[in-house]
């Protein structure tokens, strides 16, 4: 039936711009709270009534910030205050613990030299047999490598359709098929649950 044909045509044409739609203002509306709400320590409740008018105010403030750290950490005097910034976090109980964590994780993900989610591959989870999509994120080290016989990977299993959760797993490297996709081909194939094919994706 035309009718239908028409139907499913018009839901493939306004369903991803919808979700990318409301994705995007879901960002820009949590930034701005996230602004706003450090803002209000400093600001008088006026000036933060008006800038709760501006939408996306936020994410151009955040970026800025963004951009403006970059630039001064990326100089000698700058080095040297965030060592300073450092060694004054790691020094605080409860704080220490928190913060060297988060900070080692964002310099291993985020490093331009480095290999965290660079390489795409399968593994067989969550039983031998069955197959899935997984990121590579580097190799054991320390005690946790001296316990494994072997050559060991470490790859994060995301889920479907949200690849922001997933699994950490250790695989012995020969148990693995690295892939030639790109990371972005990767996550399109798991995020769309398989629907959308690595060939498909990059193609366009």
């Amino acid at each position: 039936m035309p009718f239908k044909k028409y139907l499913f045509a018009g839901l493939l044409v306004w369903t991803p711009l919808v979700i990318t739609v409301w994705v995007l203002t879901w960002l820009v509306g949590m930034m701005d709270g996230v602004f706003l709400s450090a803002a209000s320590q400093v600001l008088p409740t006026d000036v933060l009534a008006s800038m709760r008018a501006i939408t996306g105010l936020g994410v151009v403030l955040v970026f800025l910030t963004l951009l403006i750290t970059g630039a001064l950490v990326s100089n000698v005097v700058g080095r040297f205050v965030m060592r300073y910034w450092d060694k004054l976090f790691t020094h605080i109980p409860v704080v220490k613990s928190i913060y060297t964590s988060v900070k080692k994780v964002s310099d291993t993900l985020f490093a331009s030299n480095g290999n965290a989610f660079r390489q795409a591959l399968l593994v067989q989870y969550p039983r031998a047999g069955v197959w899935t999509v997984a990121f590579q994120t580097g190799a054991p080290t320390g005690e946790v490598a001296d316990k494994l016989a072997g050559d060991f990977v470490s790859v994060y299993v995301p889920t479907t359709p949200n690849p922001t959760s997933g699994f950490f797993l250790m695989v012995p490297r020969d148990e693995v098929k690295f892939l030639d996709l790109s990371v972005d081909e990767a996550l399109t194939y798991v995020i769309s649950m398989g629907a959308v094919s690595p060939t498909n994706s990059s193609e366009h």
